[in-house]
């Protein structure tokens, strides 16, 4: 009779440490996953379904950006909505796409993390009859045609806007076209569309000035840390940096705290003029105390126009192949309290 006892005894603690140790794998299997899972859509919902498919969350514009997008495809006006995070890996979001065409879903939508490499899948989207929406970014111009529109900022105009400030800023300040003007550049994930946006729309303006010397263009990924080091790096090479042009705020912040910690002054009252983009709370506030010298926004709010693109397609209409969102430029004499206040990123 004892002998029995343990015997079952050891069979209950053997299948306690197998179950256990089942559950600790499975959950674990979910730790390295790079791509949120969704629960499968039954065929049968009277929701339009929407697969996005974001390319990560790097910055604070990007969480606002998603946070509009979530908060337009919700139950209540009518969708259904399979959202995966690409964690920056082109992979992930292909493998996303890929599983909206398999569940069948109504629109896809998606932000390119880079412009090139996406014919393959977009081409499996198009044949199963899935209209694609870019946003945000652009695939390579090629690829284009199987994509049915795009909603998104303009961003070589960004950098025209950029560049149209700095010749205005130089007038202002009685810089002639015989003084040199030293310029470095810190710009955002190479083969983004809207790092080589800004890039392109910069230039055109920096190319109609002879003394306009940019020093060095250096990818900063549009990271806080990677801009804090690449920043450093120019420092140390160069020491008569007068405007540093960085192509999103994240990177902004990292470049000034490398500036003041190799004790040179930033902005409006200091040795160096700093150019941002993207205009999200924090560095509004930045503008406003003279920090940065001027914010080129780059408006993350692009869900409503992503709802009225589908609502068009829905009641069969022609829609455009680009809709762009608002976008204004950001300086200390035009940042109100009214204006940091209305600021949802």
């Amino acid at each position: 009779m004892r002998t029995n006892w343990k015997h079952n005894e050891l069979i209950v603690i053997f299948i306690l440490t197998v179950t256990i140790f089942l559950a600790v794998f499975v959950w674990g299997l979910g730790l390295f996953t790079d791509i949120e899972e969704e629960p499968y859509v039954s065929e049968e919902t009277d929701r339009i379904v929407v697969g996005v498919s974001q390319l990560g969350s790097e910055s604070g514009w990007r969480t606002a950006n998603t946070e509009s997008v979530q908060s337009v495809f919700t139950t209540e006006n009518g969708y259904f909505l399979l959202f995966s995070n690409a964690r920056q890996k082109q992979e992930n979001q292909i493998k996303a796409i890929r599983s909206f065409i398999s569940q069948r879903v109504d629109y896809i939508v998606f932000a390119p993390v880079v412009e090139n490499g996406w014919r393959t899948v977009l081409q499996e989207a198009k044949e199963a009859g899935i209209p694609v929406i870019m946003m945000d970014r652009k695939v390579e111009a090629a690829d284009q045609d199987l994509c049915v529109s795009w909603v998104g900022t303009d961003s070589r105009q960004e950098g025209v806007k950029a560049g149209r400030w700095l010749e205005g800023h130089l007038r202002k300040e009685g810089v002639t076209e015989e003084e040199d003007v030293n310029i470095v550049v810190l710009t955002g994930t190479e083969g983004a569309s809207s790092a080589i946006g800004r890039s392109m729309g910069f230039a055109e303006v920096a190319h109609k000035h002879a003394n306009w010397k940019i020093l060095e263009e250096k990818c900063a990924d549009f990271t806080s840390a990677k801009g804090k080091e690449v920043m450093a790096g120019f420092l140390r090479k160069y020491s008569d940096i007068d405007v540093v042009v960085s192509q999103n705020d994240d990177m902004t912040f990292g470049a000034i705290e490398a500036i003041r910690e190799a004790g040179r002054t930033v902005g409006v009252y200091g040795e160096i003029s700093i150019i941002s983009f993207d205009a999200v709370h924090d560095a509004l506030e930045m503008v406003a105390d003279g920090t940065i010298n001027v914010d080129i926004e780059c408006n993350p709010n692009q869900g409503e126009y992503l709802s009225q693109v589908i609502s068009m397609l829905e009641k069969g209409q022609e829609v455009e192949k680009d809709y762009y969102v608002e976008e204004d430029i950001f300086t200390i004499d035009n940042v109100t309290e009214e204006v940091l206040q209305e600021r949802n990123y």
